[in-house]
């Protein structure tokens, strides 16, 4: 029992090894949002206003989604290690008819594979990975 379960371990790790993989990153996406107003009633007017803004890291839900929707692939945190470079801009925080993924993804040598855009995350990935996995 004990072998077989070595076996079993050993041809499970020898299977990842063969899965291609990538080092995800993107661009710092960021969010500015604010308001002014004022008004006038004689002499005595008012005036407000606010803003604010940072980045929003969405990273992780890249890395998260990539993990779900393309389990063929092995995400990396050592980018020497990896065959693919994928830069994908996740645009959260829009409303649903604005946002926009836009992914890319390098060979390790450089050469751009693949380009493109959609409305939602999960295709963005799937149509990455599937050019990702016809390009071993």
């Amino acid at each position: 029992m004990v072998r077989l379960t070595s076996l079993f371990l050993a041809g499970a790790l020898l299977l990842a090894q063969d899965k291609p993989r990538i080092f995800i990153t993107d661009s710092e996406s960021w969010e500015v949002s604010g308001g002014f107003a004022g008004a006038s009633s004689g002499r005595n007017g008012a005036v407000a206003g606010s803003s604010s803004g940072g980045a929003r890291p969405q990273t992780v839900e890249i890395i998260k989604t990539f993990t779900d929707r393309c389990p063929e692939l092995t995400v990396t945190m050592d980018k020497a290690k990896a065959q693919y470079i994928v830069l994908l801009d996740h645009e959260g925080g829009k409303g649903v008819v604005r946002k926009d993924n836009k992914i890319a993804v390098f060979k390790n040598d450089g050469d751009l594979v693949y380009t493109g855009s959609t409305r939602s995350l999960g295709n963005a990935i799937k149509d990455a990975c599937a050019k990702m996995l016809s390009t071993k």
